[in-house]
């Protein structure tokens, strides 16, 4: 089973005259492959949120629920380390659609087995399986890009790229809306998205493929002349896990501050993503479609901030990750405090913070993945970005779905927010230290 993800050896090299039409065909088709493969993986990923609501009329608490939750993030977190290190020496085109399949199992067993949503216990075991599964999608992705776009192509294709996290995010409330019109049965929205998952994941092993070699190009960086300053023919080698680990991950200083900043990024994003159909049924009082909507614009709004982000990062902030993500999340800090203090009543007020918010706070999520993929070697960038996702979703997604649901529980809504914001804040600082110290690291290799 293990031989079939292993990479594909070098094909004899094509014809000089076939490199640049193959080239330009594959990489069309390839990005297609990856960025609705790795969009169907949030459709399975989130969508247990939307059934929160449910299980709470039938007893369970938001603290328990959020426990539950917090399966899949626990998982992934392990998961994005351990699997981008395995996908680090695999054939994408199989790994990603794998993945994909596995997790959408896991829903539809959940949609379909009333035994499958009767307990606390069953349930944070099953979200955990889905976490684990989850974890075969990023990595695979960044193998990809990178071996496929060079390095000063790769700003640009990421940003795009990254916009699939919305793509796929956003539709699972919608599909929930179609299931209940259908079948008037809550539990859609853990069955509907699986289907369409597992749809795509056949699709994506359609269109991926391996790296250039196996298909008989040239390396990237040869095929575009654009060489990174340390590039040689050793970086074309696998590496061995210990060589990824010991070489380029724990003792990279600037990887582990992203990963730290990581942490709290993630928790006011998926604080806001996990609680909202919860918040604005109960305290806003919305009702089941304009809650759904509300989720779709969160999502959908992160299409164009995402693209802004990347933007600015590149041409106002001359690459300089950190200042970037430091704009965008004080913006974003300021928009979650709007979002908590407007009173019930202005549902106009809560859509467009909800919008901006969304808006905002996918532009650093996708600048530290980014970030992870340029502080390592190609041959480790699934170990790289694993790495800074380990500490997002352990540290960051954990307590978004735990801590708040339990601090909700014990002080309100009130205290749920103070944390969110509290760690929007601790973003900043943590973000602001990274630029600090990426420029004194920059200073000193030009000296």
């Amino acid at each position: 089973m293990l031989s079939v993800f292993k990479p594909a050896s070098h094909r004899t090299r094509v014809d000089t005259s076939e490199i640049d039409p193959l080239y330009r065909k594959l990489r069309w088709q390839i990005f297609f492959g990856i960025f609705f493969g790795y969009a169907a993986y949030y459709l399975v990923r989130k969508n247990f949120a939307l059934a929160m609501p449910s299980l709470i009329e039938q007893g369970f608490s938001r603290g328990d629920l959020g426990f539950a939750l917090s399966g899949i993030s626990i998982a992934y977190g392990f998961s994005k380390f351990i699997m981008g290190s395995v996908s680090d020496r695999s054939n994408p085109r199989y790994f990603l659609p794998a993945g994909l399949i596995l997790a959408a199992a896991v829903m539809l067993f959940m949609g379909f087995v009333p035994w499958a949503t009767s307990s606390i216990t069953v349930m944070f075991v099953l979200l955990f399986l889905c976490g684990w599964f989850q974890g075969m999608g990023w990595p695979p992705c960044g193998r990809t890009m990178v071996h496929w776009w060079s390095h000063k192509e790769r700003g640009g294709i990421v940003s795009v790229w990254n916009c699939a996290h919305n793509v796929g995010g956003g539709l699972p409330p919608l599909l929930f809306l179609l299931g209940m019109y259908w079948f008037n049965d809550w539990k859609a929205s853990l069955y509907m998205p699986a289907f369409a998952a597992i749809l795509v994941a056949v699709i994506a092993f359609a269109l991926m493929r391996d790296t250039p070699q196996s298909c008989g190009l040239p390396p990237i960086e040869e095929y575009k002349n654009d060489y990174p300053p340390d590039y040689d023919k050793s970086q074309e080698e696998e590496l061995t896990a210990r060589q990824i680990f010991m070489q380029y991950v724990l003792p990279n200083r600037l990887l582990w501050y992203i990963a730290l900043a990581n942490v709290f990024v993630y928790l006011l994003r998926y604080g806001i993503l996990d609680w909202s159909p919860t918040y604005l049924k109960e305290v806003k009082h919305f009702t089941l479609d304009k809650s759904s909507w509300a989720y779709f614009l969160y999502e959908y709004a992160g299409i164009p901030g995402t693209l802004l982000c990347g933007w600015m990062s590149d041409k106002v902030f001359r690459g300089n990750r950190g200042a970037t993500g430091v704009f965008f999340m004080v913006l974003v800090t300021i928009a979650t405090v709007v979002y908590w203090l407007n009173p019930p009543g202005n549902p106009g007020v809560d859509i467009t913070c909800m919008i901006v918010i969304g808006f905002l706070i996918y532009g650093p999520v996708m600048l530290i993945g980014l970030h992870a993929l340029e502080l390592a070697p190609k041959k480790a960038a699934g170990t790289a970005a694993g790495f800074t996702g380990l500490f997002g979703y352990l540290g960051g997604s954990v307590a978004a779905s735990a801590i708040v649901g339990y601090t909700v529980d014990y002080f309100g809504w009130d205290g749920g927010f103070i944390v969110m914001i509290g760690g929007g804040v601790l973003a900043v600082i943590l973000l602001v230290i990274t630029m600090l110290n990426e420029h004194r690291h920059k200073k000193e290799a030009t000296q």
